[in-house]
């Protein structure tokens, strides 16, 4: 299993913050926020992860990651020279991926979950990791049907099917990569993960888990402040 962080968006919710520094620098209590699915891959077992960037702060990271040694793992960079969507991450990690496998998480989110055993048992297909939210429009949103099983994903819908949506990080074996190669610009311009996701559910090799605990999506000023109190909380808690 590899894995692939994806942090080359522009941060413009967090503006001014953002205006020259990237928005996975930004502290979330006592380190930056890029650690946080940095950790959660490595978790999982993940010993080689490739770290995507714009063009404009990828030198600021390889200065503050180095090549991954203090983190006893491998560190690869590459450039997202145009904000193409989360698939193309897929596209640009090609070779590094080969045939591997590969969990994809994005560089703003940060889990207090353990994915640890689903990575570790993964073999075949794809996962998604859902949660349930109040606002699921601002999401891919994923339904169920009685038993559970997905019956659809739907990216950013007016009227969400159900208050459950994928969160960023997914794991997919290395068909993966043609499956982004298929994939169409939505709407918005962007290569969309759900379209990847999607064709995975038609063939019938989508699997989903429920993420528990803490889920944040730290683009926002009030998600990077819930973030920042989590970890400040759960660090005194481990200090007493």
């Amino acid at each position: 299993m590899k894995g692939i962080v994806m942090s080359a968006g522009k941060g413009t919710r967090l503006l001014p913050l953002t205006k020259v520094v990237s928005k996975e620098m930004l502290p979330v209590y006592d380190k930056p926020m890029i650690y946080y699915p940095i950790e959660t891959l490595i978790s999982g077992g993940i010993k080689d992860i490739l770290l995507i960037f714009s063009a404009d702060h990828v030198d600021r990271y390889k200065e503050l990651l180095g090549s991954g040694s203090e983190f006893g793992v491998n560190f690869s960079y590459e450039v997202q020279q145009q904000r193409r969507g989360t698939a193309d991450s897929l596209l640009i990690g090609e070779k590094f991926i080969g045939d591997s496998n590969v969990t994809v998480i994005y560089g703003d989110n940060i889990f207090e979950h353990d994915f640890s055993q689903q990575i570790k048992s993964f073999e075949r297909g794809g996962v998604v990791y859902a949660k349930e939210v109040e606002d699921p429009r601002r999401f891919g949103v994923v339904e169920f049907d009685e038993r559970g099983n997905v019956v659809s994903i739907e990216e950013k819908p007016e009227n969400p099917k159900s208050n459950f949506v994928q969160v960023g990080i997914f794991t997919y074996d290395s068909r993966a990569v043609e499956c982004a190669k298929e994939v169409k610009p939505s709407s918005r311009g962007e290569l969309e993960i759900t379209d990847v996701n999607n064709r995975y559910l038609r063939d019938g090799e989508l699997k989903t888990y429920i993420v528990e605990g803490l889920w944040e999506d730290a683009g926002t000023f009030d998600s990077l402040l819930r973030a920042n109190n989590f970890m400040a909380q759960k660090k005194s808690l481990y200090n007493r």
